[in-house]
């Protein structure tokens, strides 16, 4: 019998993580990252240049295209003080991340702030230079103070400036907060994937760092087939799990976009090997499944509802048992035909645990997790107990841990 992941403890998912195995930077080159490489248990050590010639024969790469915003402002009080905001997600006029990025004048999101109790009242302030080098200033206003966040208005000129020139022009990648040190311009091209597009994210999908335009070239000439899904990155990437049981950490929500040709391409690969290209093109692939038998229970389902809660796989588990992958796909793009629209609009909490069962993913390019992370668990339910032998062997073979650190390729059996 599989294990009820709501009763498992993250203390039983752990190893000792060096502060000195943290890359701190990324390598000159992505594709001179290791590679290690574990196939139903066995494991290599490659290089990431090696990627195309470990991959299984007649393999879909499926990459998250998000693109991190510069979601850090660093504002100032009046009396000179330094405020850090910490855009995680829009409020309003626009729940809509994609909206609330073309929002014109003024918008409210909710923030992280830092530095923030000698701000009592009153906007901060922040100049900047647009790209077009107008002078311009934005302020920020707390309204709503929460649990670890705040509620944020934010007002700009010039006016017609869209949110996302205002990030891009003031704002700071937002690097993980294990990387002790100001983001530098080199980390605006190597923290982004080369074929990022959807801007969204508040942290990197990390296993597509390694990727360059060459490897992309010989994956095609090789015949493997690519495609793309968008995760928006959240910042809940990086929450801790504080909790004793799983059953008492909430996971964060964060939204997809896939689009019925995604949808079409993986019906059409079946049944050979899907490779997920980071854990969140995992999580977004498994989402389908699960977004489909919701379909396939309900006579109507309303865009609102398009969601995966964080429990849902393991509650209807024995309901799932008689829809097939094929079946939930279908009425996705059924679903998708109904609507007019050709791009399914979604979110996920969803929490993969050991005792999850994998419908669409055959295996996952992907970094090195942090101990006691939602991440490791995920990766514990792709590999069940081998992911201690992964972990050991990467410890003591040198491997570059983290966000800027080295890749594997999990392959389970």
């Amino acid at each position: 019998m599989n294990p009820d992941p709501r009763q498992l403890s993250i203390n039983d998912f752990t190893y000792p993580l060096p502060p000195e195995r943290i890359a701190p930077e990324p390598l000159p080159d992505r594709a001179a990252s290791r590679l290690l490489v574990s196939r139903a248990g066995t494991i290599s050590d490659q290089t990431f240049r090696d990627l195309p010639n470990e991959l299984p024969a007649g393999a879909l790469l499926i990459f998250n295209d998000t693109r991190v915003v510069r979601a850090r402002l660093l504002a100032r009080r009046p009396t000179g003080g330094q405020v850090e905001l910490f855009c995680l997600e829009p409020v309003a006029p626009h729940r809509s991340l994609e909206l609330a990025l073309q929002q014109t004048g003024h918008c409210t999101w909710r923030c992280l702030v830092g530095n923030g109790r000698r701000w009592k009242e009153g906007p901060v302030t922040l100049d900047f230079e647009t790209s077009d080098g107008q002078t311009a200033t934005l302020w920020a206003e707390r309204q709503v103070q929460e649990a670890g966040t705040a509620l944020i208005d934010f007002r700009w000129t010039p006016a017609e400036l869209p949110f996302a020139e205002v990030l891009r022009a003031a704002g700071h990648l937002p690097l993980p907060p294990y990387i002790a040190r100001p983001d530098t311009a080199a980390d605006a091209v190597r923290y982004q994937t080369v074929y990022a597009a959807a801007e969204g994210a508040v942290a990197a999908p990390t296993a597509g760092l390694h990727f360059t335009p060459e490897i992309l070239t010989e994956l095609r000439d090789k015949g493997f087939e690519t495609g793309h899904v968008t995760l928006h990155v959240g910042a809940g990437t990086f929450q801790p799990v504080k909790a004793d049981r799983m059953a008492d950490h909430p996971m964060h929500t964060e939204p997809i976009l896939v689009t019925a040709a995604l949808l079409r391409q993986l019906l059409a690969h079946r049944p050979r090997p899907v490779i997920a290209v980071g854990t969140t093109s995992l999580r977004t692939l498994e989402t389908l499944y699960w977004l489909g038998v919701g379909l396939l229970q309900q006579s109507e389902y309303r865009p609102a509802e398009l969601l995966v809660t964080q429990w849902q796989p393991y509650e209807m588990a024995e309901l799932a048992a008689s829809i097939s992958p094929e079946a939930a796909l279908t009425a996705l793009l059924s679903y998708l035909d109904a609507a007019g629209t050709d791009t399914l609009q979604a979110s996920t909490r969803l929490l993969i645990a050991p005792g999850y069962q994998f419908r669409l993913v055959q295996g996952l390019i992907t970094n090195f997790h942090q101990p006691e992370s939602t991440l490791l668990l995920l990766v514990a339910a792709l590999l069940g107990p081998g992911w201690q032998a992964v972990y050991e062997h990467a410890l003591s073979h040198g491997y570059r841990f983290l966000s800027y650190g080295d890749s594997s390729l999990l392959l389970p059996s």
